[in-house]
């Protein structure tokens, strides 16, 4: 085989592995359409707590770490602000609208390792688990920049109530 016909059997392989991977995505969108990300604002009451920058990591199923979810505003990795307040939790992503997680959505806040495209050192990643519907629970991974994943986790854990922990 000359050089080029190479060329066009390995141009031709990764055409065909790149519209592979635009239909997996495109299939995973459409799965996921059913679910709605909580956009807005917290109540104007809420009280500032704190504020973590840092990094979206992962939206994922509840415990499957390895199973993204393609929601709207959360699909790919991104810089976040993360504001926990009385209220809740807002999550602030560049060029999306905020995300509010009230404190009648939150089910767990913990440590975690490894989430589907990032595996980081023993309990870096903080694991907020939240109701995105009232049957179904999603695990968002977040990478606290100027702080650990400890202190975004214990600053979280309080907002939880005890109806929201019965995952």
């Amino acid at each position: 085989m000359s050089r080029e016909g190479a060329l066009l059997v390995m141009a031709g392989i990764a055409v065909v592995l790149l519209a592979l991977l635009a239909w997996a995505w495109v299939r995973r969108t459409r799965r996921d359409a059913r679910y709605s990300v909580p956009v807005g604002e917290l109540p104007a009451d809420a009280v500032e707590t704190a504020v973590f920058p840092g990094l979206y990591v992962a939206t994922t199923r509840h415990d499957e770490p390895l199973e993204r979810l393609a929601l709207k505003g959360l699909g790919f990795r991104s810089r976040v602000d993360v504001t926990v307040t009385s209220a809740g939790v807002a999550l602030d992503l560049p060029g999306q609208p905020r995300i509010a997680l009230t404190r009648d959505r939150l089910v767990d806040a913990a440590q975690a390792t490894v989430a589907i495209d990032r595996v980081v050192e023993r309990d870096g990643l903080t694991r907020v688990s939240w109701r995105i519907d009232d049957d179904t629970v999603v695990d968002t991974y977040l990478r606290p920049q100027d702080a650990s994943a400890k202190a975004l986790a214990d600053a979280i854990r309080p907002l939880i109530t005890s109806t929201g922990s019965d995952a």
